[in-house]
Order: C-alpha cells, then structure tokens, then sequence
C-alpha cells in the first residue's frame, strides 16, 4: 500500500488554490509540498496542518492506494 493525495489536489482545484497557496496558508516547505506531490510519506504534523488550513479531515485529502495503481509521473 501506498498512500496518494489525490483527494488534496482536487480539493485544491474545487477551492480554486494552487500549490503554492497550501504552502504559504498551511506554513509547510517548498520540499513538503514536493514529497506530497510525488506520493511520498509525511509526518503527521504536517497532515494536521494542511488539514486544519482547509478545514477537512485526513480521508479528505489522502488515501491508501495498493502500489500498481498508483498513476506514475
């Protein structure tokens, strides 16, 4: 298993944010930022934090994906 954050980029697009929007509003690094946009694992604060920035729970901006179906870059 996997963990993807599809679910935070769409949410992203509905609230018309980019990328750099989220790091400035939730006070997260421009690597942070990175590691979610390549699927990569975080700490917990920093999933806090983007969560309590949009005002939504953890199942709203990730989920546990099996690896083959993650979409590659």
């Amino acid at each position: 298993m996997t963990v993807s954050y599809k679910k935070l980029w769409k949410l992203l697009i509905d609230r018309d944010m980019k990328k750099k929007d989220l790091q400035q509003a939730a006070g997260l690094s421009s690597t942070t930022v990175a590691k979610l946009s390549n699927h990569e694992k975080v700490s917990m604060d920093v999933l806090i934090k983007v969560c309590e920035t949009l005002n939504v729970d953890f199942g709203d901006i990730m989920e546990l994906v099996p690896n083959e179906k993650l979409p590659l870059k």
